[in-house]
């Protein structure tokens, strides 16, 4: 994966993070997200999804989003 297509996928999570109630909630949305980024850049769509959920989840739980 090149460089151009890291900071996309990254830009992406980061304006598309969404926070649920519980945990599973988050995972989820971060998956679809991941997974969704994965697609357009042509990535591997698992290792997407795992990547968007893991990220998800740690940003929703530590606070580095703000959820509303």
């Amino acid at each position: 994966m090149s460089v151009k297509n890291i900071i996309l996928v990254i830009t992406a999570c980061a304006g598309l993070a969404a926070c649920g109630d519980t945990i599973g909630k988050q995972a989820l949305g971060g998956g679809a997200v991941g997974a969704g980024a994965a697609a357009l850049t042509g990535g591997s769509l698992v290792q997407g999804a795992a990547i968007g959920a893991g990220a998800n989840v740690l940003a929703c739980q530590t606070g580095a989003v703000r959820c509303n």
